[in-house]
């Protein structure tokens, strides 16, 4: 059985973070809004929330969103949670996915459950075609073990093992945080269960908001899979024997 919690790390959500929590509290009983640093005012609204079964934990600086949601899992696993839905506080996540997500994790306690997303027309086309670079690289560093999609922060973390490997290392800790916590948990043998889902990007005129950068994200991502690609062959060991079980 179990206990799993909501987990909207928020930069600068706008009304978009209160209006995902109300979403996603009509399929989860906690739902968590980690405030990394926003100046927009969302931070007051997340507190704000009425009813039980919402927190916010507001960080005073911006940090990342890697950071902020390690802070989330750490408050979760002292408070008895074991599982941690992640999904972005901007709207592009829809929130009726949230059952398939939990019943899967529930089935396979010990997985990821990773979103891979669906895009709309709406899709900006750089952030289709782009993130085919990071995938293949993923894959390869995983040997193929299951990261169909190393960008999608749609996921559900056992938070055990989450812990473990975010606490290991210093990396992961902002645009990264998806592609490194991804890779490192296929080494550490967590298996990975994917999920096709919908993604949107609603317009500015709705409340959306986005804090990619093309080429700023990229090279960040760039960095990080050189690092993971000279990683790797301390892990081939590792991998050989996940491959063969």
């Amino acid at each position: 059985m179990i206990k799993p919690v909501v987990i909207l790390p928020s930069y600068n959500s706008g009304s978009q973070l209160a209006c995902t929590m109300r979403a996603a509290r009509q399929f989860c009983d906690d739902v968590w809004a980690v405030v990394d640093g926003s100046t927009d005012g969302s931070a007051a609204e997340a507190v704000a929330m009425p009813g039980g079964g919402f927190r916010a934990i507001i960080l005073e600086h911006n940090c990342g969103k890697g950071e902020a949601v390690l802070r989330g899992f750490r408050e979760a696993a002292a408070a008895g949670f074991t599982h941690a839905l992640v999904m972005d506080a901007d709207g592009q996540h829809a929130a009726e996915s949230i059952p398939q997500f939990l019943e899967l994790a529930g089935r396979f306690p010990d997985a990821l459950v990773a979103g891979v997303p669906i895009f709309g027309p709406d899709a900006p086309p750089e952030r289709v075609k782009g993130r085919k670079f990071g995938n293949f690289f993923a894959s390869a560093e995983t040997w193929w073990l299951g990261a169909s999609d190393s960008l999608f922060g749609f996921r559900v973390y056992p938070i055990g093992p989450a812990l473990r490997v975010l606490e290991a290392t210093r990396s992961g800790r902002r645009f990264d945080f998806d592609t490194v916590l991804m890779v490192r948990l296929l080494w550490a043998g967590v298996r990975a269960v994917n999920l096709p889902v919908p993604v949107r990007y609603p317009p500015r005129s709705e409340g959306g908001v986005t804090h990619f950068r093309y080429i700023r994200d990229n090279l960040l991502l760039t960095r990080v899979h050189v690092r993971l690609c000279l990683e790797m062959f301390v892990h081939i060991p590792r991998l050989i024997s996940l491959r063969c079980r």
